[in-house]
């Protein structure tokens, strides 16, 4: 399967290499979809850099936070309360029409949510996802920016090269 995998990648390459040199009429080159393949090494560093962020701080706090959020009666009580009160909330919407109760419902679920934000591993939680989802935007942002950084060069050297097709 893997011979496979290499041949069939290989003749898509060959495809790929030829689909670079016919254009369509603004002179940009036209891929199929078929051919836009993730490399195998462009996966493999990828999947490095997802083990390097799963072994981070701010991933092994979250997971000690997830942890304790899940042992923590009260916070899984507070969390079962809110969640009735979501039903609750959405029968007298949708099914009851009774906009004095989805006031009222709205009222008891705020007053829990503030109480489940005020439990300090609530707050160490949902600071730790925080700070995950700013290394994944951060990471992905050097990653765009590398990568355009890198188009821009060499759309530069180009353009002083003549265009070749080998």
């Amino acid at each position: 399967m893997a011979e496979h995998h290499a041949s069939a990648h290989s003749s898509q390459q060959d495809q790929h290499h030829d689909h670079n040199c016919s254009s369509d009429f603004n002179g940009i080159p036209e891929f199929d979809t078929r051919d836009l393949l993730v490399r195998e090494d462009i996966m493999k560093k990828a999947k490095e850099l997802a083990s390097l962020i799963s072994t981070s701080d701010e991933v092994q706090f979250y997971q000690r936070a997830e942890k304790q959020i899940q042992t923590n009666d009260r916070v899984q009580k507070l969390i079962t309360q809110i969640k009735k009160k979501q039903k609750e909330l959405v029968a007298f919407e949708t099914t009851f029409k009774n906009e004095q109760m989805v006031k009222k419902i709205e009222g008891e679920m705020e007053k829990l949510q503030d109480e489940l934000d005020g439990i300090p591993i609530v707050s160490e939680f949902q600071q730790s996802q925080a700070d995950i989802n700013y290394l994944l935007q951060l990471v992905v942002s050097i990653v765009r920016d590398t990568v355009a950084e890198k188009i821009n060069v060499e759309a530069a050297q180009q353009a002083e090269e003549p265009d070749q097709c080998d």
